[in-house]
């Protein structure tokens, strides 16, 4: 076939929809992606998705959709997620990426804040989504991928107001004439590289979720800082995805495939059998994945049965990773992890590790390339290395702010630099270490405690297999320590107290520990303290 663009290079990169075009460019044609669910497997070329992105926005401009209009894509991971993103994008529309796990009243408050106008999403998602935000006025269209019927003028109890139902196929299908240029980032809409491209909504563990728009120029910047260096050639390896791409961290993770020119297998849900599987029979050289999910797979039974040799690198993000945990993994499948750190707030990564930069366990890296990030006091003043402060960030990956909320972004953004709200400390090399939430730290009797501390020393235990530690009422002390504990093996609370005598302070040992069969989590598998605090703190 003919490409009307002999090469594209990193300056070519101006919105989301020219990284399909770009890994098609240059790379050549390849195998990409390989979906595997059960019986549904299905394999992508680079070409395949380029060339339904194509149909699907031209199919989305068909049903009316515009420049800046609201898009929710809500799905299990799957192929039409990855295509949906650089489809809207390309149609000029906003991406509204939607955890596929929400409730219908979270649902319908993200549809209706930001105001979408129409929604694609899944066959087995479809009865929440027909009903979750049918009063919302702005909603013109769901479309579902599967078996459906469409429907048409559907109405909403007493309301006027009403959507049209669409097959997925449909869609793609209205807009197959005129995409024969598919690989031409020309013929998309005209977008500025500061167009919003994505309102990603936080999880709300401080209230309503927040909508924190990501423009063009901060998603690209980001995934070419946590690509590297220019490539002239794709890595052939292949990747495991496994995050759910309705996460920010999904997301850099599916835009740095375009860029590296990678293969992957995509799952649509995170489960032990079938990853270690995919890595015996794809010969899985890497993949990114948060810390539940090497827990899980650290405390697996019989992973011997798998062939896991070919996996290399992992890369670790979203929430601490308790270096007990990542030393017994590296054991226990023979490869490094490389944790980073970041927040929607960046378009996903802040710092990181490089593959070939010496790796400190505990630390989250250093800061990406054109990324600045630096530790202050309550003045916003740098502290020096080795003290603790908030961590705040400036560069091309910082969002534009928080939709409809200037409040909260003047607050968020202040003198320029998103302050994060994460504590942390720098050693005298530039990497950083986080320590803790900064609203999750434990005053104790005029003693600050980060309850990480805390858990690293109880994740160390040969007993235990996962800890969370949090503040709660004391009126003695104002606050006091409690632990909750996930155990692997039978222990006593006060052998587990007396181990932490033996690395902590007396003040920073917990109080109390409760064990629990399961600490609560969110979309992501980040642990949920808020949830933790409401279940059993009384």
């Amino acid at each position: 076939m003919t490409v009307e663009k002999p090469t594209m290079n990193d300056q070519d990169l101006h919105v989301l929809s020219d990284l399909s075009i770009y890994n098609c460019v240059r790379f050549g044609p390849y195998k990409a992606l390989i979906y595997e669910d059960q019986q549904d497997i299905r394999e992508y070329t680079n070409l395949d998705i380029a060339r339904e992105a194509a149909q699907l926005a031209s199919g989305l401009q068909a049903l009316g959709i515009e420049k800046g209009d609201r898009v929710i894509v809500m799905m299990l991971n799957c192929p039409e997620v990855i295509i949906a993103y650089q489809a809207i994008a390309r149609a000029g529309a906003v991406i509204i990426p939607v955890m596929p796990l929400l409730k219908g009243p979270e649902v319908r408050y993200i549809a209706e804040n930001s105001a979408a106008r129409a929604v694609i999403t899944s066959a087995v998602l479809l009865p929440l989504l027909s009903s979750a935000p049918a009063d919302v006025p702005t909603m013109q269209h769901i479309i579902s991928t599967g078996k459906t019927e469409v429907q048409s003028a559907v109405p909403v109890g007493d309301s006027p107001r009403s959507y049209t139902l669409h097959a997925y196929s449909d869609v793609v299908k209205k807009g197959e004439a005129g995409t024969e240029h598919f690989l031409s980032p020309e013929k998309g809409v005209l977008l500025s590289e500061d167009d919003t491209a994505v309102i990603l909504y936080t999880s709300g563990t401080t209230g309503r979720p927040k909508g924190v728009v990501l423009t063009h120029r901060n998603l690209i910047s980001n995934a070419l800082s946590g690509r590297g260096p220019e490539r002239q050639t794709r890595d052939e390896e292949t990747n495991l995805a496994v995050l759910p791409l309705a996460h920010a961290f999904g997301i850099i993770a599916a835009n740095v495939f375009f860029l590296r020119g990678l293969t992957i297998i995509a799952h649509p849900r995170f489960d032990t059998a079938a990853v270690l599987s995919a890595i015996e029979r794809h010969r899985i050289v890497s993949f990114a994945g948060v810390p539940a999910m090497f827990v899980a797979l650290l405390f697996t039974p019989d992973t011997e049965k798998y062939d896991t040799s070919s996996l290399q690198t992992c890369v670790s993000g979203s929430a601490p990773l308790p270096v007990a945990i990542l030393q017994g993994f590296e054991q226990k499948f023979g490869c490094r992890i490389l944790e980073g750190y970041g927040l929607s707030e960046a378009s996903a990564a802040l710092t990181g590790h490089a593959i070939d930069m010496e790796r400190r366990a505990g630390s989250v890296g250093k800061a990406l390339p054109n990324v600045e990030v630096l530790v202050v006091d309550e003045n916003d003043q740098p502290v020096p290395a080795g003290e603790v402060g908030e961590v705040i960030a400036r560069g091309p990956n910082v969002m534009k702010g928080y939709y409809n909320m200037p409040d909260e972004t003047e607050a968020a953004m202040k003198n320029g630099w998103l302050h994060t709200g994460d504590m942390g400390r720098f050693d005298e090399d530039g990497y950083l270490y986080i320590v803790e939430r900064k609203k999750d730290l434990i005053i104790r009797g005029g003693f600050n405690i980060y309850p990480r501390d805390v858990e690293e020393v109880l994740s160390r235990h040969p007993a235990v297999a996962e800890a969370a530690v949090i503040g709660v009422p004391s009126e003695r002390m104002g606050e006091e320590v409690k632990a909750f504990v996930v155990t692997r093996a039978p222990v006593e609370a006060e052998t587990l107290l007396a181990y932490c005598r033996e690395s902590l302070a007396n003040y920073k040992t917990p109080g109390e520990i409760e064990f629990i069969s399961v600490l609560p989590r969110n979309a992501v598998g980040k642990i949920d303290k808020k949830e933790l605090r409401r279940q059993h703190v009384h």
